[in-house]
């Protein structure tokens, strides 16, 4: 079983251009699922990927549903083996995919959060003094809420992506696929304060070299965003926020704005408009509290009393 995982890694990584997490993450959960195997009277490195069969699976899923894996893990695990099977089936390894039939945990749809605009405002102001971390945080948050970039595409940025000039930045997102996008005055000015923290060493490197540098000089990983994000933002009433709440926070707001949802589409990299039409409910309800707050004959007519000097007709 484990050559043939290797060769659906290698499918991944070659036809499919999968991101490194994305390989890195179905790796470990068909790895995950040949422990399991193991441990029920298989011989680890005799587990052949025709024998595995739909009731295999069901048993390694309740096992990790008992253990307390979450809904959306036990999802993604099973996503992994109906994608590996299916590539098997393709390479005519086996004769059915075992997965198939096997029904994917119900997943709960909560609205992301997304930061009030004084708070995005005053995330982006939290990071001070002059010292080359500060001012690559500043950067880096206001890069983030500026374009909407997913993590792994923040952290994947090159000198040679940013157009300081015409506002532009590339970034790299699913699939390795390239879009350029508008990147915000503040956010440019950020960047280039950080950059020339680092000295005239870092305005001469190659256009390939990353923008955001961690303190050994190598490309900043998406969990030290995290850690990043996290710590800045716990300082807010609401509490830490994750890195993607700051893509939230960038569609919401711009939809507030009266941006169009195609635009916002293709600047968050979706492929779907329906994946980008959850923002609309999210200013829905915003607009909603508005329209119930000031307008005349939004309450019912028995809260609506007359005014004392109104006579009735």
């Amino acid at each position: 079983m484990e050559d043939a995982i290797r060769a659906f890694m290698s499918f991944l990584d070659v036809e499919r251009n999968a991101s490194a997490e994305t390989i890195r993450n179905y790796r470990s959960d068909l790895r995950q699922l040949t422990s399991f195997l193991s441990g029920t009277g298989h011989a680890s490195r005799l587990i052949q990927v025709d024998h595995v069969t739909a009731e295999d699976i069901r048993a390694y899923l309740h096992q990790l549903d008992r253990k307390g894996e979450k809904a959306s893990s036990l999802a993604r695990k099973l996503a992994a083996i109906r994608s590996f099977y299916r590539f098997l089936l393709r390479e005519e390894s086996v004769q059915k995919n075992p997965a198939d039939d096997i029904r994917s945990p119900k997943l709960p749809k909560p609205l992301p959060r997304v930061l009030a605009k004084d708070d995005a405002g005053a995330l982006m102001d939290f990071p001070d003094g002059r010292s080359s971390l500060s001012l690559r945080d500043r950067a880096l948050l206001e890069t983030l809420y500026s374009t909407g970039a997913r993590v792994s595409e923040a952290v994947g940025i090159n000198i040679g992506d940013l157009d300081e000039g015409e506002g532009l930045v590339r970034l790299r997102g699913k699939g390795r696929k390239e879009r350029v996008i508008p990147i915000g005055d503040v956010a440019t000015r950020a960047i280039r304060a950080y950059r020339q923290s680092l000295g005239s060493e870092s305005l001469e490197r190659r256009p390939g070299a990353p923008l955001f540098l961690n303190h050994r000089g190598g490309r900043l990983t998406t969990r030290s965003v995290a850690r990043i994000v996290s710590r800045y933002s716990s300082r807010l009433a609401g509490g830490a926020v994750s890195p993607h709440a700051l893509r939230h926070s960038y569609a919401t707001h711009l939809l507030d704005e009266g941006a169009d949802l195609r635009s916002i589409q293709e600047m968050l990299g979706h492929a779907s408009l329906s994946t980008t039409q959850k923002y609309t409910h999210l200013a829905g309800d915003r607009l909603a509290a508005v329209y119930d707050h000031a307008h005349p004959r939004a309450r019912s007519v028995s809260t609506a009393l007359p005014r004392k000097d109104q006579k009735p007709s």
